[in-house]
């Protein structure tokens, strides 16, 4: 469990804690992380954000549900997919990640059960921002939402403005953006809708790094060094010089990996609580 804290809340307001999951790409065998998921919820989070790659296998979707079951009955929360929540991963040759673009696909891979696992998050009260505006109640306040579908896979489509859809910023305290795959075009749409902070998953923090240099890759155009963690978009942090104009930027490494790559170097798989405090 990785923590950070952003002043980022009107003044006077009081703590948020907002717990950011990703990436777990599970599959049924994997046991210790079901019950890792379990005990997220014993941090008691006002909000969970999941941004995506939750399933690694075509009979993930029940041991997911039973590890996601203690957040989804006790939290607000709000998700976007990934591709491997479409798609079943297939054994590729590593060395593609190293390409500019990573995405040739030759066959289909299988699909995954995508719309059943966001029917029981929606069940659950969670809130779908697949290219979609919402709002969500957390510690009794009220926060906006953007989100948009993977960008990995080309199927981001930018909401209409909130004049078109009823939902504004205005109205909440925060104003969030998630997104399974940092690229920038999206960042870049975020930061002009007003986002204060944007939460992404996707590049497992680079899951091999190395000692002094960090992530040699992140699976989309954005730079090795904010393949994790907190930083700001586009500038510097907003509590660095310079970073007046940048919004909160926070990139989950992830907590898990494609079974056909099962290793991790100086990048221990990790959800974060994020603690938004005031300006």
């Amino acid at each position: 469990m990785r923590r950070a804290t952003v002043p980022v809340l009107p003044a006077g307001e009081p703590e948020l804690r907002v717990l950011h999951v990703s990436d777990l790409h599970l599959t049924p065998s994997q046991s210790r992380k079901i019950a890792w998921v379990q005990s997220l919820a014993e941090y008691e989070p006002h909000l969970v954000v999941n941004t995506g790659d939750n399933l690694a296998h075509r009979d993930a979707l029940g041991p997911l549900l039973e590890a996601l079951t203690p957040l989804l009955t006790t939290a607000p929360g709000a998700f976007v997919m990934g591709s491997n929540d479409y798609y079943a991963p297939v054994p590729k040759n590593p060395a593609r990640y190293l390409r500019r673009d990573t995405r040739i696909v030759h066959t289909r891979p299988a699909e995954l059960p995508s719309e059943e696992l966001a029917g029981a998050m929606v069940a659950a009260g969670w809130r779908d921002l697949t290219n979609r505006r919402d709002t969500v109640e957390a510690d009794g306040r009220l926060l906006s939402l953007v989100g948009v579908d993977d960008p990995h896979l080309d199927r981001d489509d930018f909401p209409p403005s909130p004049a078109t859809t009823g939902v504004a910023p205005d109205d909440a305290v925060l104003h969030l953006g998630v997104t399974h795959a940092p690229y920038r075009r999206v960042l870049d749409r975020m930061h002009a809708d007003g986002a204060d902070v944007v939460l992404a998953g996707h590049t497992h923090g680079g899951q091999l790094r190395l000692p002094g240099v960090g992530a040699l890759v992140t699976n989309c155009d954005i730079d090795r060094r904010r393949a994790s963690g907190l930083h700001g978009w586009p500038g510097p942090r907003p509590d660095e010089t310079g970073g007046a104009g940048s919004a909160w930027l926070h990139v989950s490494a992830g907590a898990g990996t494609s079974p056909y790559a099962p290793v991790r170097f100086a990048c221990r798989p990790e959800a974060t609580l994020l603690t938004f405090t005031a300006r």
